[in-house]
């Protein structure tokens, strides 16, 4: 397996799972050649002049693999594998007849999903994906300290490691990311690259560092740390300090200028996607001075994040249904949630669904359907659309260990329901 390919991030991002070392082991050994080749010359009055001449470049596996599935896809299927739910409990079966049934892209594991040891974990992570060249994308909160989904995690976490060094930081999540990669999951959304401006924010236990510049040398060596191990995510863009409330229950809101928010809370998220994250999540966080929406549906706040901090990864939202219980009205219909975080520009809608999803008005299908509707009606671009599952299946295929062409499995890949199945 290859290095993941640039469009997870344009700094290096790195998923070291064996087939990757292999695939870097083999582009280094090209490399050498190449330049042993250049070197052992004739010398270059002998040479010919060839002009006009060079070798097509490289084909990268991943890229064709990716394009030829993304050809093969129906809208539904499309849009259904830019969603990330959370099915309650340890049963794999239950969860797979959700993801399969719909041809999702990810599930995230809560505590209720973690029962007994990491090897436990790991027996339910490994039975949820059907394509072993496209494994789901699996991820958890594990920031350590008082986000913990995962047993053994013993390592300082947030304010306890605003005091470390961070060569220190750097070993915490290595040894963290480890834990996580034992599990059998892929993606950590455990780092917290969020700074507290003043004392008393909601966040501010959580955070790694008390000023911009401190929390970006933390952030990046949080990131350099989970490299090799797990996907790192920075979190909560555009910073959950700025405020102090909580998001779980509102939407916290400041007045900061952009001036002001470039000066502070965007440092260690510059710092984080620097040093290689190859994901982003937005919070349900409003700046008015910038925009009037949480930044989670915010087209403003996307572009800043894309164009201003040249950030080329997928940018996952906050679990949707906290817009709902925000209390604000604008945000009570959690399907119209998705199509707007989707419209703004957000790769991957994450829900984190209770027991009865009906309870909260929602339905996976009819979410499903809403996002089928809105690039039907051009209120969502497809061609966004396509960009987004660029992203997020190249992350996918490069946590496989393989490297051949895209060979359609049928129903066993994609499950039984007829909303999965391939278009005619």
């Amino acid at each position: 397996m290859r290095r993941p390919p640039t469009t997870l991030s344009g700094r290096s991002a790195r998923v070291a799972r064996p087939g990757i070392r292999r695939g870097l082991a083999a582009l280094a050994l090209l490399l050498a050649a190449s330049t042993a080749l250049a070197a052992c010359g004739a010398a270059p009055e002998a040479s010919p002049v060839l002009r006009g001449v060079s070798a097509p470049p490289a084909a990268d596996p991943t890229e064709i693999n990716v394009a030829q599935r993304i050809a093969s896809m129906s809208l539904e299927q499309k849009v259904a594998a830019l969603v990330m739910v959370h099915v309650p409990g340890t049963d794999p079966a239950a969860i797979r007849s959700v993801v399969d049934g719909h041809g999702l892209g990810g599930v995230i594991l809560m505590g209720d999903n973690v029962a007994g040891d990491v090897a436990a974990t790991r027996a339910l992570t490994s039975a949820l994906s059907s394509d072993p060249g496209l494994p789901l994308l699996t991820a958890i909160d594990q920031e350590g300290g008082v986000v913990a989904r995962l047993p053994g995690d013993v390592w300082p976490a947030g304010r306890a490691l605003q005091s470390a060094s961070p060569e220190e930081v750097e070993g915490v999540f290595a040894a963290r990311a480890g834990l996580v990669e034992s599990a059998g999951v892929l993606v950590n959304f455990g780092i917290v690259a969020d700074i507290e401006i003043g004392s008393g924010s909601f966040i501010g236990p959580r955070t790694l560092g008390e000023t911009p510049e401190a929390a970006a040398e933390r952030v990046a060596a949080a990131v350099r740390g989970e490299q090799g191990r797990a996907l790192s995510t920075l979190k909560h863009f555009p910073g959950h300090g700025a405020s102090p409330d909580d998001s779980h229950v509102s939407i916290p809101t400041s007045s900061l200028t952009l001036a002001q928010w470039r000066a502070t809370h965007a440092v260690p998220f510059a710092a984080g996607i620097e040093a290689g994250a190859p994901l982003v999540m937005t919070g349900h966080l409003r700046f008015d001075s910038v925009s009037p929406l949480p930044a989670s549906l915010s087209p403003t706040w996307i572009r800043i994040l894309r164009d201003e901090l040249g950030f080329d990864g997928v940018i996952v939202t906050d679990d949707l249904l906290m817009l709902q219980r925000s209390g604000d009205a604008h945000f009570g219909d959690p399907i119209e949630n998705g199509v707007r975080a989707l419209a703004a520009g957000n790769d991957l809608l994450l829900y984190v669904l209770p027991g009865d999803p009906a309870s909260v008005g929602f339905d996976v299908g009819a979410l499903v359907d809403a996002l089928v509707a809105a690039v039907t009606s051009g209120r969502v671009d497809e061609e966004a659309v396509d960009d987004s599952l660029r992203r997020v299946l190249a992350l996918r295929r490069a946590a496989s260990a393989e490297t051949g062409p895209f060979s359609d499995c049928g129903l066993k890949c994609v499950g039984l329901s007829p909303r999965a199945r391939p278009a005619d």
